[in-house]
This record gives structure tokens, sequence and C-alpha cells, in this order.
């Protein structure tokens, strides 16, 4: 029986690890927190996962909590005019659904699964000190952990990183009491408001510890008005700035506010980080080889909401690296043609997200103009947020956009 040892325990460490206990490999998953630390933790993130990685989750028994969840069942944009109100304002539906799980309930949960499938968990925070020493009791060794310590194995891309700084401040609060949008207002959808030269703000239906709820996360540009959180505030005050920056940049959103109260003590989080592409073949002291997935070698900007998805599909992808491998040694070689199998996906995720980061140039002006007045291009455009290697197809390429619109 092969041994695996995967660090992290987050969406793809736990993923990986629960589906290969379905193939009796012996997986030990080591994680800093135990589960009732997470459950009683701050939330860790935003999340929207829309219909395929989804589906990945459901062939595996690991959808834990769809029935209780409420979908999205669409997406909508609203671009913020000069005075204040809406220049542009549609909504479009999910060809199916999405949902969004509080990873504070999720990791929590699946950690819990995980024992009960016969994996071995140790909680306990990895240095590389410490990796250095558990390779040799193992075939494989994969770091799914994107913070700390153990990303300092994996050297930046340069080639495919185009960015060296954060380029938003993000800050999120999990609410109760969020009215519906009057539009669709027995459709949940996700809503995606952009105030240009300013900031994103996006509300997404989600459940957390006490039921279903929603997020509000604002993206800020460095150093503008949305970028405002380095004194790291109390939880009613980081919520009470959220909703006076909604107020004065998103009035709309900020109308549907007026009952809203923090799901729990631990619902805010505030910070940013680069995104960034990593060699995915981390070198220990010793000379053994890592493999870092995930977040650890593509971390994108949520401004697309890809980060699970991106984090199931990659776990989805090792899994079938790792059984077509069989006995053969898990080398460098192999740790390399394994990522750049993730790479044909995961590359189309992080062009369309480093686009968006920009000012939209004017070929993506005149689609999101087109979707207001038409159901198919807004409908292909908010289905992307599925499968993002449509967007090469039309959406990034100013030829192929104005080609594509000449035909609707």
């Amino acid at each position: 029986m092969r041994k695996v040892l995967l660090v992290g325990a987050g969406q793809s460490g736990l993923q990986l690890a629960l589906t290969l206990r379905e193939h009796d490999y012996d997986v030990t998953v080591m994680s800093a927190h135990t589960a009732e630390e997470i459950r009683g933790g701050r939330v860790m993130s935003t999340q929207a996962m829309f219909h395929t990685a989804l589906q990945i989750e459901r062939d595996h028994g690991l959808n834990l909590w769809e029935k209780e969840t409420r979908p999205f069942n669409g997406l909508g944009l609203s671009v913020a005019g000069p005075g204040g109100d809406r220049v542009l304002d549609w909504f479009a539906p999910l060809d199916h659904y999405g949902q969004s799980v509080d990873q504070r309930v999720k990791m929590a949960g699946w950690l819990d699964l995980f024992e009960e499938r016969g994996g071995k968990l140790v909680i306990h925070g990895v240095t590389t000190a410490d990796l250095d020493s558990l390779t040799e009791h193992f075939d494989l060794v994969v770091v799914a952990a994107g913070k700390g310590e153990l990303v300092g194995l994996f050297d930046r891309d340069p080639a495919r990183s185009p960015y060296t700084s954060p380029q938003r401040a993000l800050s999120l609060a999990y609410v109760h009491g969020l009215a519906p949008r009057p539009e669709h207002p027995d459709v949940p959808g996700v809503r995606f408001n952009i105030v240009p030269g300013v900031g994103e703000l996006f509300v997404i239906p989600a459940y957390t510890l006490s039921g279903n709820c929603d997020i509000l996360f604002f993206e800020g540009i460095p150093g503008g008005p949305l970028d405002c959180w380095d004194d790291r505030p109390a939880p009613e005050e980081h919520l009470g700035r959220i909703l006076d920056l909604a107020r004065q940049y998103v009035p709309w959103e900020y109308e549907r506010c007026g009952q809203v109260e923090l799901t729990d003590g631990k619902a805010t989080l505030s910070g940013g980080y680069t995104p960034v592409v990593r060699k995915p073949v981390g070198e220990l002291p010793a000379g053994r080889p890592v493999l870092g997935m995930a977040d650890v070698v593509v971390a994108n900007d949520p401004i697309t909401g890809q980060g699970s998805n991106n984090a199931a599909r990659c776990a989805a992808s090792y899994l079938e690296s790792i059984l077509a491998h069989g006995d053969q040694p898990f080398d460098h070689t192999w740790m390399q043609a394994t990522f750049d199998r993730y790479w044909e996906t995961a590359e189309d995720v992080t062009v369309w997200t480093n686009a968006l980061l920009q000012p939209p140039p004017p070929h993506v002006l005149q689609i999101l103009g087109a979707a207001q007045g038409n159901e198919t291009v807004a409908r292909r455009f908010v289905n992307g947020f599925n499968d993002p290697s449509d967007f090469q197809q039309w959406f990034l390429d100013p030829q192929k956009a104005i080609d594509y619109l000449a035909t609707i």
C-alpha cells in the first residue's frame, strides 16, 4: 500500500486525501488545527463553487451540506456611474446552480470524515525541518498549505506571475438579515458590483455555522478608499465600516442591509496577497522533492471566485495522475508532469483573473454593455465562471469579441 502525506487541511488537501482513501492508499494529513478549533475559529475565506467543482464533490460523496445550503442560480453585474447610480445593471441565470459553504463548516466536517474513512490525522504545525525528516517514511509528500514557511520551498515562476504586490485590499463579513435584490427576489444570485477606479463589492449567498447567510466581500484597489483595513477593526466595527463603504459606493446594495448582523463573533476578515504562480516542485534540504498543489502553486486573486474551484480541480487532476502512476516512483519528473496536466486548466483561470484586475479595455466594456440587452451574451459571460476556458474563445481577445458580438 502506497503511503502519501498531505500537509494542509483545506479544500485541495482534504479532497485529495479523502479520494485517495477510496483507493486504499495509506494517507496521512497534517493539520495545524483540530476540527473543533476550525469550527470555533475566524472565517478563512469567501468561496463560490460552481457546477463542475460541486459535481466532483458529489461524485465522491463529499457534498455533505448540499441539501441545507441555499443555492445561487445566477450572477448579476452592476457598474457604478459617477453620480452613484448604475450605468449597467443586469442578471443572468446559470445553467446549473452554485453553492458556497463556509470553510469552517466544510473543512471541520471533512477532517472528521477523513478519520471515519480510515485516514491518519496528525495535529501539528509543520516546518521545513519537520518535513525533511518525515519524507523518508512516505512514497509521496504533497504540500497543500498555501500560507506559512513551507510555501518558501516553491520558487516564484516569473514568466507566469505578472504581479509583485497585492492587487486588491480584501475585506469581508458573513451576515444574516440581508434583504433580496428586488429585481430577482425569488432567484438567489451572486452580485458583482464594479466601482471604476475604486474596486468591487461581491454579495454571495452562503451557508455557515448558523445556517444560510450572505457574504459581503469588498475588493479595494490599493491606495484607494476601500484600502482601509490596516487597523484590523473589531468585528462589529468591521461590519459598520463595510456598510458605510456600501452606502457611499454601492447604495443599491446598501438598501438591502437595513437588518444585517454578523453571523457570529468571528465572521469578519481582511488582508491581501500577491497573485502568483510558483514552480510546482520544492526540494528539501536533504534533497528529496515535494509536490505543491492548489494555492501553493497557483494563487489567484479572488475577483473571479475561482479559488475553491481551482482547488477542487487540482485535487481531481492530481488524483488521476497518482492513480495512473501505479507503483512507479514519485520523482521530480512525475511531479512536474502532474502539475503541467493541471496547468492546462489553471492557465485559463489565471489569464482571465489577471485580466479582470486591470481596468477593462474597450472590447470588454462593449461585451458587458451588450449583455444588458442580450441574454445570450449575459448567459455566456456568467456561465464562464463554471468553465473559464470559454473566455479565451471570445472575451479576452478584442478581435474575437468583435466577431462574436457581430453574430448576435
